[in-house]
């Protein structure tokens, strides 16, 4: 593999599983809608609850603007963050994505997921 994740060599008990979400996606935010799609992913990770991820192509990318916020996670990579900027207020940091994931978990890039928690996610 050319970019493996650093978190599987040291712990391959950890799964990730990645599948193709069977129905529609959509995602609102201040009553807009930021992403509409039927090619979304679900990404289940050890006992952690699913997330979808959506291809950028399908997000409304003109209403993110990008932040200074990076993480990373030793299965996944570098995450990258943006700031929804639709309707009444901002909302920081909601959306985020892999740009350059690790191989284990190619399925996710060119893709972003949404915190539920601040947006309305339906699928």
């Amino acid at each position: 593999m050319a970019n493996p994740g650093p978190g599987y060599r040291a712990h391959p008990e950890h799964k990730i599983t990645i599948t193709p979400h069977a129905g529609r996606v959509t995602v609102t935010a201040n009553g807009i809608t930021i992403a509409n799609s039927t090619d979304a992913v679900v990404l289940q990770e050890a006992s952690y609850p699913p997330v979808f991820y959506v291809p950028k192509r399908d997000v409304r990318m003109d209403l993110l603007a990008p932040t200074e916020k990076h993480s990373r996670c030793p299965f996944k990579g570098q995450a990258s963050y943006w700031t929804i900027q639709a309707g009444e207020r901002a909302i920081e940091n909601s959306v985020w994505g892999y740009p350059e994931p690790y191989d284990e978990v190619l399925a996710i890039q060119d893709k972003v997921a949404f915190y539920p928690d601040k947006v309305t996610i339906e699928g």
